[in-house]
């Protein structure tokens, strides 16, 4: 190797050290430059919601932390990232600059003008697999881009070879002299930029999960221990919150999915969670293969979909009169998070119920969820409205069923629904036919969820 040689690893939601393949690759260099830059474009976009945009602040501090324990620190720049990237390359003399490959449209774009700026410069660009277990594109099906149905992907997915998982670099060395910016509060992110108002008040979820590498692995460690092993009998239910909460974690790369993936493989509950892991990179190949699945219908149904202001906001406001729905609602208000299991659940009765538009409900999981991701945002929405990757697509789950089945004793509901808390038994799940009902802060069915499931089936004819 060269003497001097100086590489700059950019992070964009890949915040750790461990199995980080543009880091490792980066850090083989005699410096090594670990740079972000805070994109002006995302944080006056609704890409900026508070409860994200504090998880990744959360999860910036720990990753300095990281990186100065091994003799660097991370170097923050704020403005384009391609513009800031190449600065600071020029800056501290780089010849090689390293990413981890994303597949949104919007990091596609990003990617190829980092790799244009980077041949003119003639720093040599490389893009390094890391957001997911297998990059889109290792497998396909005979004649096609992309897996339509999940069953066959999984069983191509689960017979590929996988790259091996890197450890933590140990020992990094950073140019002396180059200057780099504090690390902003959520307030002062958006103070000057008039579309994040959000950021400015600083208005998160009171009972979020904390960001950082650190937090993830522990919490990862945990879950491995305590709670992989009952965790195909027990992911479903609502009370027990027996799924593993990493899913922010993945989402903001604090977790590698490839380390995660290997490391539940071959333990008992493994084979189910590595499922859902899987799950996740079905949908990265679904919008690698369409841009544009975040706004447009993968396979159309020519919906002519409700207007209703009224129903969406007694959906967003967990005030359609049916427990299940409004208790995963007012979780996702407190805790930046819902259950799995009540994300199908919501998502069915805003579409297929009330026949409102995917879109409306996949914005407001935008706007709330700590572990909002492109891919699976759109994918699964798009899943469960019957436009996307279902083949079952004009199924609908039966609100109260759903909780007499995953919540028995309502204690779920009662969690989220203190104005419930009252109601003993079963009645908790139709609170509506109650004796006293009118003296509970609660309002009546929104809908007759039978009535609108023969109507949602008879308009899409199935």
């Amino acid at each position: 190797m060269n003497d001097n040689v100086t590489a700059v690893v950019l992070f964009n939601r890949d915040l750790r050290t461990h199995d980080h393949p543009a880091l490792t690759a980066a850090a083989r260099a005699d410096r090594v430059v670990p740079l972000f830059v805070f994109d002006d474009r995302l944080l006056g976009s609704r890409f900026a919601a508070p409860n994200r945009v504090a998880f990744m602040l959360e999860s910036l501090r720990d990753l300095d932390e990281s990186l100065r324990r091994a003799g660097a620190r991370l170097f923050l720049r704020r403005g384009d990232v391609v513009r800031e990237a190449i600065a600071v390359s020029r800056r501290c003399g780089a010849s090689e600059l390293h990413v981890s490959a994303d597949w949104s449209a919007y990091a596609r774009d990003r990617e190829e003008r980092l790799a244009r700026a980077c041949e003119e410069e003639r720093i040599a660009f490389a893009a390094h697999p890391g957001v997911t277990v297998l990059p889109p594109g290792a497998v396909t099906p005979a004649g096609g881009d992309h897996f339509k149905v999940f069953s066959p992907y999984h069983r191509a997915w689960s017979e590929a070879p996988q790259r091996e998982a890197l450890g933590a670099p140990r020992k990094l060395a950073a140019p002396a002299k180059l200057a780099g910016e504090r690390l902003p509060s959520l307030e002062a992110l958006g103070a000057d930029l008039p579309a994040a108002a959000a950021l400015r008040t600083g208005q998160v979820s009171p009972d979020r999960l904390p960001g950082g590498e650190g937090e993830g692995r522990r919490r990862m460690r945990a879950f491995l221990r305590d709670g992989l092993s009952g965790y195909d009998e027990r992911r479903d239910d609502l009370f027990g919150d027996a799924t593993s909460r990493l899913s922010a974690y993945l989402r903001w790369g604090c977790l590698s999915p490839l380390e995660l993936a290997r490391e539940a493989s071959g333990r008992r509950g493994g084979g189910a969670f590595v499922r859902q892991l899987c799950w996740r990179d079905f949908h990265h190949q679904v919008l690698a293969a369409n841009p544009l699945l975040p706004r447009r219908d993968y396979r159309p149904r020519r919906d002519r979909w409700s207007r209703s202001r009224r129903a969406l906001t007694a959906w967003r406001e967990g005030r359609t009169g049916y427990p299940l729905v409004d208790a995963a609602m007012r979780q996702l208000a407190a805790e930046g998070f819902m259950h799995n299991r009540a994300r199908m659940t919501v998502a069915s009765f805003l579409c297929k119920d009330l026949y409102v538009d995917w879109r409306e409900g996949a914005w407001h999981f935008w706007d709330l969820l700590s572990d909002g991701e492109i891919a699976n945002n759109a994918g699964n929405w798009q899943w469960v409205a019957g436009t996307g990757n279902d083949t079952r697509p004009n199924r609908v789950l039966s609100p109260v069923r759903q909780a007499e089945r995953f919540d028995p004793d309502g204690h779920y509901v009662r969690r989220y629904l203190p104005e419930l808390s009252s109601l003993r038994g079963k009645a908790i799940f139709r609170p509506w036919l109650t004796d006293g009902f009118e003296r509970l802060d609660y309002p009546e069915p929104i809908v007759d969820h039978d009535e609108a499931a023969a109507a949602f089936k008879a308009i899409r004819g199935g």
